[in-house]
C-alpha cells in the first residue's frame, strides 16, 4: 500500500472548485453509463491530463523511446506560451496535471515556469524525473514554482546496478538532487513538493528493493512506490522480467510463453477522465501510446472540446468498450498489475 500523507491528501482537495467538483461527478457517471449501455456516453471534461514537456532525455534507458531515440513521431519542446493558451482553456475543470510523457522534463527550460502558471491556476501539478538536474539552484526553483509532487526515479541503490537500466546515468546526481529538494523545501519552509522515489522492478535491481526502502527513510524521502516495467519484447522472455512474481507485469505459461497479466476487460477510466497532450499539440489516449499513434486532434488547429467530443475520440472509445483486446496499446497495459508496496 502507498503511504497516507495527510498534507498531500489537503492539498489535492484544495483544488477542488464547485464547477471542477461537478465536472468530476459527470466524469464518473458517464464513465459507468458508458459500461453498462456499451456505448460511448460523455458528459464532462477530462479532470486530469499529462502534458509532455519534451521528448528529449539525457538517458538511455532500453525500453524508453526517449532513451532508444526510436520515436516514429516529431519531436521537440512544449511552448511556453502554447501551454499557457491550453492551460486557460482546461483551468475551470482540471484539477490534476502531470508534466510527464517522455523525455526528461528540467531539459525545457521553460518548465518550471509551466508549473508556476499552472499553480497559480489551482491545479494540482506533478512530475517524473531523473533528478539529475536538480542542482542547487534547479531544486530552490523547483520548490518556489508550487510544484505539488515530484517523483524521482531510483532503479537501484548502487551506481552498478542503478546503471544497468539507467544507462549513461550518475546515481549520485539522484541522491544529491534528492537532497537538494529535500534542503529547500525545509528552508523555505514549504509543505510541497511531496518527493517520492520511485523503483522500476527488474531483474537485475530486484533484490534491491528492501535497500531503496531504507536509502529513502535516511534521506527523509517521504514514499517510494515499485512499479512493474513494461517491456516491448516479452513473449519469449526478456532478461528484465523480475523473478519476484508479484513485481513483474508478466506471467509465464504452461507452454513457456509469457503473457500479460491484466485481463484487459472491455472498459478503461483512463478514456473518460484523462488524455495525454504530446509537446506539439496533439491529443492521444494514454500514456501507452508512446509514438502517437492514436492522434484524436491536433490543439494547435482545434479547440480542447473540439477533440474531446469528436468522432475519432468517441469512436475509439466504442471499441473500446467492444474489444479492448483489439487496440494495439492496450496489449502491454499495466492496469491492475501495478504493485504498491
Amino acid at each position: 500500500m502507498r503511504k497516507f500523507h495527510f498534507n498531500d491528501t489537503v492539498n489535492i482537495f484544495s483544488k477542488f472548485t464547485i464547477s471542477r467538483a461537478v465536472n468530476a461527478a459527470k466524469i464518473l457517471s458517464s464513465f459507468y453509463a458508458a459500461k453498462i449501455l456499451k456505448l460511448p456516453v460523455q458528459w464532462g471534461k477530462p479532470i486530469s491530463i499529462s502534458i509532455e514537456p519534451t521528448t528529449s532525455c539525457n538517458l538511455r534507458c532500453p525500453e524508453c523511446p526517449s532513451g532508444l531515440r526510436s520515436f516514429t513521431r516529431a519531436t521537440g519542446m512544449l511552448n511556453e506560451n502554447f501551454f499557457t493558451k491550453m492551460i486557460t482553456e482546461l483551468s475551470d475543470h482540471l484539477f490534476y496535471l502531470t508534466f510527464y510523457f517522455q523525455g526528461e522534463p528540467y531539459l525545457n527550460p521553460d518548465f518550471l515556469e509551466m508549473v508556476k502558471y499552472a499553480s497559480k491556476k489551482k491545479i494540482y501539478t506533478a512530475t517524473s524525473t531523473n533528478a539529475h538536474y536538480l542542482d542547487n539552484e534547479n531544486a530552490k526553483k523547483t520548490v518556489e514554482s508550487g510544484l505539488d509532487r515530484l517523483i524521482i526515479s531510483i532503479d537501484g541503490t548502487t551506481q552498478s546496478v542503478y546503471e544497468q537500466y539507467r544507462i549513461g546515468g550518475d546515481l549520485e546526481k539522484v541522491i544529491a538532487g534528492t537532497k537538494n529538494i529535500l534542503k529547500w523545501r525545509k528552508e523555505l519552509k514549504s509543505k510541497t513538493p511531496l518527493v517520492v522515489f520511485q523503483f522500476l522492478v527488474v531483474k537485475p535491481n530486484e533484490h534491491q528493493i528492501e535497500e531503496v526502502k531504507k536509502l529513502a527513510d535516511e534521506l527523509g524521502v517521504d514514499d517510494v512506490w515499485f512499479k512493474t516495467a513494461q517491456l516491448y519484447d516479452f513473449e519469449n522472455g526478456n532478461e528484465l522480467i523480475p523473478s519476484i512474481e508479484k513485481y513483474s507485469r508478466y506471467k509465464k505459461n504452461a507452454d513457456g510463453k509469457f503473457s500479460i497479466k491484466n485481463e484487459l476487460l472491455n472498459h478503461c477510466w483512463k478514456m473518460w477522465h484523462s488524455c495525454v497532450i504530446t509537446w506539439d499539440g496533439k491529443v492521444v489516449p494514454c500514456c501507452f501510446d508512446k509514438d502517437a499513434s492514436h492522434q484524436f486532434g491536433d490543439l494547435k488547429q482545434q479547440s480542447f472540446n473540439e477533440v474531446w467530443n469528436g468522432e475519432k475520440y468517441q469512436n475509439f472509445r466504442a471499441a473500446l468498450l467492444n474489444s479492448r483486446k483489439k487496440i494495439d496499446i492496450c496489449s502491454n497495459c499495466s492496469e491492475g498489475t501495478q504493485v504498491w508496496t
